[in-house]
């Protein structure tokens, strides 16, 4: 079978009006302000698509513009930051914003190769900023895009060929609605081309999918099935040291800026050993800073002022 190059003309059609149809209404996709669109991109980083966009206009009305950001201090961002997780993803949006108001003139770059250069910058937030802000008719890949551009052109998920899936997704994006193409195979993948009991029958690509026609693909997701149970965020284990840094900056965005907290007894289940190995990694991260130890064992923190 020969290896698809593109997706068929009539397959991005039907995509797309199926976007136009039944795409996600989230807030972040009602502009196409650079700035904003890169706030959104970073905040959907290993997060919920929905959950990112509350967040996202809270964040927004906090800091409207890329001037806004930079001017803030770190420990402004990483309470605006609260509840999203994976905070070092803010100090790296803050720290972007530092390079674009000092070095850019406060224009976010276009071109993929400049906004790789900036922090926390990935090869696919590049490309999606390109093509969302920008209408540059770049292909963003992701896990989700990965998977449906994969399954429309037959590549094995457990062996794919990511130059030529990259090249696939770029060759397959229309020059004139890069934003909503972007979108579109972002909400396939979510909402319909699932890793596990995909929706074949509602999906507008499935009479140009290699995976549809294949016997794995009528047999698992041609037939009509039950509405599937959405399941709950998924919160990290008291357990685990992801648990445990969140407690740690709780009790440092509760303090007034400046205020340096004492870390000196245990942490749910953590014992004072951990919560101090888990303090300083946050502090070699930049999430935090360290001070003065605390008498007799511990030591304080606080968020970070610059």
């Amino acid at each position: 079978m020969p290896t698809l190059t593109r997706v068929p003309p009539l397959a991005r059609d039907a995509i797309l009006a199926w976007y136009a149809a039944s795409g996600r209404r989230l807030a972040f996709r009602r502009t196409r302000d650079p700035y904003a669109i890169l706030v959104s991109e970073s905040m959907a980083q290993q997060t919920q698509a929905a959950r990112a966009a509350e967040y996202w206009e809270r964040f927004m009305a906090r800091f409207p513009s890329v001037e806004a950001l930079a001017a803030a201090t770190p420990a402004d961002v990483l309470r605006a930051w609260q509840g999203l997780g994976y905070d070092r993803r803010a100090l790296a949006l803050w720290r972007t914003a530092r390079m674009v108001v000092e070095q850019m003139d406060g224009q976010i770059p276009s071109a993929v190769a400049e906004l790789e250069k900036l922090p926390g910058i990935g090869p696919y937030t590049a490309r999606a900023v390109a093509a969302i802000a920008f209408g540059i008719p770049v292909g963003a890949v992701d896990v989700n895009v990965r998977r449906v551009l994969g399954r429309i052109a037959g590549v094995d998920p457990a062996a794919p060929d990511a130059p030529a899936l990259q090249r696939l997704a770029d060759e397959s994006v229309p020059a004139d609605r890069a934003a909503d193409w972007t979108h579109a195979v972002m909400d396939i993948g979510a909402m319909l081309c699932r890793p596990r009991e995909p929706d074949c029958k509602a999906c507008p690509a499935r009479p140009w999918c290699r995976y549809a026609s294949s016997s794995t693909g009528r047999s698992r997701g041609a037939s009509a099935r039950s509405p599937r149970q959405r399941r709950a965020p998924t919160t990290p284990f008291p357990s685990t040291n992801r648990w445990l840094r969140g407690r740690i900056l709780d009790r440092l965005r509760a303090a007034p800026d400046g205020e340096w907290v004492p870390l000196d007894g245990s942490i749910g289940a953590h014992d004072l050993a951990r919560v101090l190995a888990a303090a300083s990694a946050m502090a070699a991260d930049g999430v935090v800073e360290l001070g003065p130890d605390v008498p007799g064992a511990g030591l304080r923190a606080r968020l970070p002022l610059a």
